[in-house]
């Protein structure tokens, strides 16, 4: 399928003007087409609630039946009274020179004027074509994303040139919802926020626990696998380190506020690469050394918009796998290569595919926001650009991405709710180790600046967990599940012997329960299978007698009767499996 953007684009005037009938004093804000739709924003005083989305639709689809046409008028044809937002914006266009279209809606027989806007471009002909259309959801929106502005009420719709194609999209929106990670996670006891401990702050439960240790072995293994050393550093810095670092000037407004204690100012890290170039510094390094590589499963603090929060994906406190690698400069290819392959290993390990490649490049026009330096730049980006293309790895540049400090490949996925997000990062930094007077003693006795690369494995623990919920829709595969396997007893006099069962493969580091709850076995088993386990073993009589289990595995109905022997053998197989 795909999306028709001036068909979303129209219909989103379509439910402009619907607005403006319903709600005569409505104020228009904006209403681009998106990935999969439109939205319009609007401040209404009397407010509007999902329910009454169908009365709106029915109002938009009559008035599409009348056959309106689309055409490019001027400004006389529009008034802003009563219209703030559009008059700010065509203000704000004048100011800068660009050019202010608008576009009406009229009726071609009686010239009847159904709307006009502050507009583009992008249209269909005629509202005839307006057919498939579905009004789908309201949300708050503050003007041009501020906080400190209005809140404004955004409908999202989605349009589609044929019947199927709406259903279709609708039918993959319900699944979607299935999918949604704060939907498992209430479901399966992962997660929780609670307002007492503030927005934006996760909470974990065991099971989500459980998922993010075995998440944190794995990194540990591989980061020792691809030569890092784990370290740990302060959840704080002296706010003096991130005015060194540039953090301070450039992400201030996505750092929590300081915390004066006694002659310190403190700062809840954003990240740790600073402390990271500490410890380097801490002692004296030999050329021979490098390349020296640290990885810390560091606490992070940013702050992020209440707006702009959402379940796991968009938090305040998070925990990261981070990698920090100091090289000679004749070493940054050869280190880039092997952190690709590390990453890539990652990624396959958790079936994790990569939709594309970025590399992300400064913008040479914007001093404000990169350091300057041309010099550095060209040589860092071409660095990247000649690993890229020695490892015949397709990518997209794009301008105006890269940190403060360098350049970046940045590894995007597509998600199950089909969102791009970028999962792994490499960052090639020179301005970092300068600001911090780093040093190494080369082959000639001198002292040489190493070379800083940023490496991000698999972004952070909550929303990777956040991606793998959505992924398998809470159904992980058997070495990160945290239901591996519940026991369960026929009847109450079975009870020591599952109790010693659970003991022998608890010791064996297996995610194992016993349920020894004096309820029916169905039972028993309904609520094993919603937790998503893996492993069902029912214990009789018979089991008891000869030593052997009955095990159901997920998604199947039928039992299998292994050894015990047989079944302890196949549960470490699959443990170590990925």
């Amino acid at each position: 399928m795909k999306v028709n953007k001036n068909l979303n684009h129209s219909t989103s005037h379509l439910l402009a003007a619907a607005i403006l009938k319903l709600y005569p004093n409505a104020k228009l804000a904006i209403g681009p087409a998106i990935d999969e739709g439109f939205y319009y924003d609007f401040e209404i005083e009397e407010g509007i609630l999902e329910s009454d989305l169908p009365r709106i639709e029915k109002l938009m689809k009559k008035m599409a039946m009348q056959g309106y046409e689309m055409k490019l008028v001027d400004e006389s044809q529009y008034s802003f009274d009563n219209q703030p937002y559009k008059k700010e914006l065509r203000d704000e266009f004048v100011r800068e020179g660009k050019k202010i279209t608008f576009y009406q809606y009229y009726h071609p027989k009686n010239n009847e004027i159904l709307f006009t806007d502050l507009c583009s471009g992008g249209h269909i002909s005629n509202t005839k074509e307006i057919k498939h259309f579905k009004l789908l959801s309201v949300a708050g929106a503050y003007w041009r994303g501020d906080s400190k502005n209005k809140m404004l009420t955004r409908i999202y719709g989605t349009a589609w040139e044929t019947e199927d194609e709406l259903k279709q999209y609708l039918a993959i929106l319900e699944e979607r919802k299935e999918r949604d990670h704060r939907k498992i996670g209430k479901e399966l006891g992962i997660f929780t926020f609670n307002q007492l401990s503030g927005q934006g702050l996760p909470i974990w439960l065991e099971d989500g626990m459980k998922i993010h240790n075995a998440i944190r072995d794995y990194v540990l293994k591989l980061d020792k696998k691809f030569g890092f050393q784990e370290v740990l550093t302060p959840h704080f810095g002296e706010k003096k380190l991130y005015e060194i670092s540039g953090h301070w000037d450039h992400y201030q407004d996505t750092m929590f506020k300081p915390l004066k204690m006694d002659n310190e100012i403190l700062v809840p890290r954003p990240m740790t690469c600073p402390h990271h170039i500490l410890l380097f510094n801490s002692s004296r390094h030999s050329y021979k050394e490098l390349p020296i590589r640290y990885s810390e499963q560091s606490r992070l603090y940013r702050y992020e918009k209440s707006g702009a929060l959402s379940g796991l994906e968009r938090v305040r406190s998070m925990d990261l796998t981070e990698g920090h690698v100091f090289v000679r400069i004749d070493q940054i290819k050869d280190e880039f290569k092997h952190l690709y392959k590390m990453i890539v290993q990652a990624l396959n390990d958790f079936k994790i595919e990569i939709d594309h490649i970025s590399l992300s490049l400064r913008d040479p026009n914007n001093s404000e926001k990169f350091f300057s330096d041309d010099e550095m730049w060209n040589h860092a980006e071409n660095d990247l650009r000649d690993v890229l293309n020695e490892l015949k790895i397709e990518y997209k540049e794009f301008i105006g991405e890269a940190a403060f400090y360098g350049p970046k490949i940045d590894i995007q996925i597509k998600t199950a709710l089909n969102k791009i997000i970028t999962m792994s990062t490499l960052q090639l930094d020179f301005l970092l180790p300068m600001r911090f007077n780093m040093k190494y003693v080369d082959d000639n006795e001198e002292m040489k600046v190493p070379v800083l690369i940023h490496r991000g494995l698999i972004g952070t623990y909550e929303r990777f967990i956040a991606t793998l919920l959505e992924q398998t829709k809470g159904v992980l595969p058997y070495w990160l599940s945290p239901h591996q396997v519940t026991i369960m007893p026929i009847n109450s006099e079975l009870n020591e012997h599952c109790q010693k069962l659970y003991e022998e493969l608890l010791d064996l580091d297996i995610n194992v329960n016993v349920d020894l709850r004096n309820e029916r076995i169905n039972r028993k088993i309904r609520d094993a299978q919603i937790q998503k386990t893996k492993f069902i073993v029912v214990i009789g009589a018979e089991e008891q007698k000869n030593d052997t289990v009955s095990v159901r595995e997920y998604g199947s109905e039928k039992s299998q009767i292994f050894t015990k022997h047989d079944f302890i053998k196949k549960l470490l197989e699959l443990k170590h499996m990925k």
